[in-house]
């Protein structure tokens, strides 16, 4: 597992993730991209415990996704399986768990302040975090994707599936997107990438 974490999280991270992920019945995968998640965390059928993370994320957000979902684990194994999936006994987890690597060693400076501000009250997805998703994705590979604040009023879009919407208006924090074949009215967060149609 070392040689593998090796390619996607902050070299310093490495010894205290390997400690994280000392049980014998949990396994980490990872896994081709996938538009809907960064990771996953399940308990299978054999009683085992399995993690997956997309392997095409940046070493910063592969960390904290790898951490998001052993926290699932953490508090899966200290609460019950009864608890709500980010309830407040997963938050304790998740802000314990990310502590000690929340220091300039691993994380830019610029992200510290961020992550702390994030992490006094974990989400559900660091995506809905504008300003830390944001942040995170100046780190990614770059691509031929937008993000959906940076596309003028009025300019036809296209998402990953191939839906095709056009920009409306900005709303408190999101912006609206006209569907073309539907008609129908969607709202995206700011950080959402999409393709500019020419």
């Amino acid at each position: 597992m070392h040689n593998t974490l090796q390619e996607y999280i902050p070299h310093q991270a490495i010894p205290y993730v390997l400690e994280l992920l000392k049980h014998d019945n949990l396994s980490v995968k990872i896994k081709n991209e996938r538009k809907t998640r960064h990771g996953d965390y399940r308990k299978l059928p054999n009683g085992k415990h399995q993690i997956t993370v997309n392997g095409n994320l940046n070493h910063y957000r592969f960390l904290i996704t790898l951490i998001h979902e052993i926290a699932h684990f953490e508090a899966y194994k200290n609460f019950s399986r009864y608890i709500k999936p980010h309830g407040k006994e997963w938050k304790q987890t998740f802000q314990h768990l990310m502590l000690p690597v929340l220091n300039p060693t691993i994380f830019p400076l610029e992200l510290l302040p961020l992550l702390a501000k994030h992490f006094k009250n974990p989400k559900a997805s660091s995506d809905t975090d504008v300003k830390l998703a944001l942040a995170l994705k100046q780190y990614d590979q770059p691509n031929n994707k937008t993000y959906i604040f940076e596309v003028p009023f009025g300019t036809h879009f296209k998402l990953y599936n191939g839906r095709v919407f056009k920009k409306g208006e900005k709303r408190r924090i999101r912006y609206e997107g006209l569907e073309l074949v539907s008609g129908k009215l969607y709202l995206f967060n700011p950080n959402a990438e999409v393709e500019v149609m020419e």
